[in-house]
């Protein structure tokens, strides 16, 4: 695979826990969409994993308890901003921070940090084969 992100929209956030300056995003599903260089064909996989914000400051507004649906959001690495995915792998420090934005809440999760990892956990699973439309 010469490709790989994380699409945040259909993410399932099942715990966002904050210890000192460290908050972690924990996702219990995400969905990657993966591509080879010359292809036009994709394929979509899923797997857990955590974004880890370092040298947060207190203020911010962790949401409640349980399973969350995430709807979109932005990724903020220094200069750069990702919407709507995370790279894979991904791994920054200096101005880094997120946006999200989950079904049901109103307000977003807003980090902001001074160094931020993405930890995928096991092994990513297959869903399906995405064949670009022919017309």
């Amino acid at each position: 695979m010469d490709s790989i992100s994380i699409d945040l929209k259909g993410t399932t956030v099942d715990a966002v826990e904050q210890r000192g300056g460290q908050l972690r995003i924990h996702f219990s599903r995400t969905y990657q969409l993966k591509t080879m260089t010359g292809s036009r064909e994709r394929t979509r996989w899923w797997q857990a994993g955590a974004l880890v914000f370092s040298g947060v400051g207190s203020e911010v507004v962790v949401p409640p308890r349980g399973e969350l649906c995430c709807c979109g959001g932005e990724l903020e690495d220094n200069l750069y901003v990702y919407r709507d995915m995370i790279p894979v792998p991904f791994e920054s420090r200096g101005r880094v921070g997120c946006r999200l934005e989950f079904e049901g809440l109103d307000t977003p999760l807003v980090v902001r940090g001074e160094a931020v990892q993405l930890e995928l956990e096991g092994v990513a699973r297959y869903i399906e084969h995405l064949r670009p439309e022919t017309g």
